[in-house]
């Protein structure tokens, strides 16, 4: 069974690896960021600015603090891995495990009583943070033969 396993994973090269993160990272950012904008622009005025300034604010300052630091890993990580390597282990399975608690958070926040104006921060600065961190791996992959 392993020999099966083996045979039909889907492996690539370290700079495949580098491309599905920032694509991730980018994707997700850019779809919490839209949910969240479009969230902060239901606010009563003239809440929509206030909110969507402090989302993006607080994403950016997430983004440096400690995104930035995690696509750094990621990268050394990848890197270290080499070439032929599993296309899904991109991400270690500890990062897959947090990526599916932060759906289950989003879902769980997203059924809640929470208003959605206040969800939209988060989503936006969550979103804003990602798209930051993003550019770890964007740059990573330039400079990748």
């Amino acid at each position: 069974m392993r020999e099966f396993l083996e045979q039909w994973k889907p492996r690539a090269r370290a700079r495949h690896h580098v491309l599905a993160a920032a694509l991730l990272w980018t994707c997700v950012g850019l779809g919490l960021t839209a949910a969240g904008l479009h969230w902060c622009l239901g606010a009563d005025p003239p809440w929509p600015a206030a909110l969507m300034g402090a989302g993006v604010t607080l994403g950016i300052l997430k983004g440096r603090v400690a995104l930035e630091k995690a696509a750094r890993k990621a990268a050394a990580r990848i890197a270290v891995r080499g070439d032929d390597r599993c296309l899904g282990g991109f991400l270690s399975w500890q990062t897959w495990l947090f990526v599916l608690a932060m759906m289950g958070l989003g879902a769980a926040l997203r059924h809640s009583e929470v208003p959605r104006a206040l969800l939209g921060v988060v989503y936006t600065a969550v979103g804003a943070a990602l798209l930051w961190g993003s550019r770890t791996f964007w740059a990573v992959w330039s400079r990748t033969p």
